[in-house]
């Protein structure tokens, strides 16, 4: 089978990789689509982020959906020809942060596409995957192109949850990838009121403006834009930061009430806080990492047709132009998810 395999900055390589039989509990997926993640993207471009550096060849990818091929002995819940999105993340569920019900804090987790431990977590980016059959959730009646966007999503209804109440409320995000637009998304079908969105790409805030928001700021031709929502000690609610940006995280904590929770799901590294700002608004500072359960939720909404990410699909390339897609994919000014097919 072909796989993706990342050896240094943009050095991406279609490779040969033997093909091998589901084990016991496993099904085997012949994959269908992939989405490039902004994790994959760092992969790509500098070989890393933050203290995470690529230290071995590794295939990339996480958010992926493919069809069920083979059954594992003891697999009874799918069923051969099954459309599925396969959940990257596999916790150990037997370390202290399991049993508490934190799997997305597993000590020993096996997250596709990760050069966090040595050796490499493989990714998910190769035409056949074996997986454990509790990580697939049962997809039919959308895409393989929707199901490969259970993941980020995932993520999205991960911060919503850790949020905590929305109804009424008025939410900030800054930074308009796909984490940003379903973040917009989450927060709306949570019940929030007011939802402005900012960037630096006119492209990215008309897709957040499709999605939901009220109001888009473009902060790259309007940096003062938020200034209207700083009077009297600000106004909004909840912040889901998802750039990684000091100048997106400070600018849109001056525009917020006190009382209010911070959500930050951007990672581009460390950052520097405006530390006297939290604390005169007594803010909530609140990290929010991954997934667990919220995979099969997002299916869940996706099938029922609460939520629409079709258009956040802008590019789908074949397995042979995966590197035009990662360029694509860098591109924010035409490129919202693009996405790899296998077959």
């Amino acid at each position: 089978m072909k796989a993706l395999v990342i050896h240094a900055p943009k050095d991406l390589r279609i490779e040969d990789r033997d093909v091998t039989p589901p084990q016991a509990g496993e099904v085997q997926i012949t994959m269908a689509t992939g989405g490039i993640c902004g994790t994959d993207l760092h992969y790509y471009n500098h070989g890393g982020f933050g203290a995470i550096k690529l230290r071995e060849p590794m295939i990339l990818g996480h958010e992926v959906a493919g069809h069920v091929t083979a059954l594992g002995d003891g697999v009874d819940s799918l069923t051969v020809g099954q459309l599925v999105a396969v959940s990257p993340s596999r916790p150990c569920n037997s370390c202290k942060f399991c049993l508490e019900g934190k799997q997305n804090q597993c000590l020993n987790m096996r997250f596709y596409g990760s050069a966090m431990p040595m050796p490499h977590i493989q990714g998910a980016f190769r035409q056949m995957l074996n997986v454990n059959a509790s990580q697939c959730a049962v997809a039919d009646g959308i895409t393989s192109g929707e199901a490969a966007i259970a993941e980020p999503l995932a993520v999205t209804l991960h911060a919503t949850r850790r949020a905590g109440n929305l109804v009424g409320r008025s939410v900030l995000v800054t930074g308009c990838g796909p984490i940003g637009i379903l973040s917009i998304m989450c927060a709306r079908r949570a019940g929030a009121d007011l939802i402005v969105a900012t960037d630096l790409s006119d492209f990215t805030l008309e897709m957040a403006r499709n999605a939901g928001a009220d109001e888009v700021i473009n902060m790259a031709t309007t940096p003062d834009g938020l200034d209207k929502f700083t009077p009297d000690k600000g106004t909004f609610d909840v912040l889901y930061e998802c750039t990684g940006a000091v100048p997106a995280l400070t600018a849109g904590i001056h525009a917020m009430r006190p009382g209010g929770t911070i959500m930050q799901l951007g990672l581009g590294g460390d950052m520097s806080l405006p530390m006297m700002a939290i604390t005169a608004k007594e803010l909530s500072l609140k990290g929010s990492f991954r997934f667990h359960d919220e995979f099969h939720t997002g299916v869940s909404l996706m099938q029922k047709g609460l939520i629409d990410v079709k258009p956040l699909i802008t590019h789908t390339v074949s397995i042979d132009d995966a590197v035009s897609g990662f360029e694509l994919a860098l591109d924010r000014t035409k490129a919202m998810k693009a996405q790899i097919t296998f077959s």
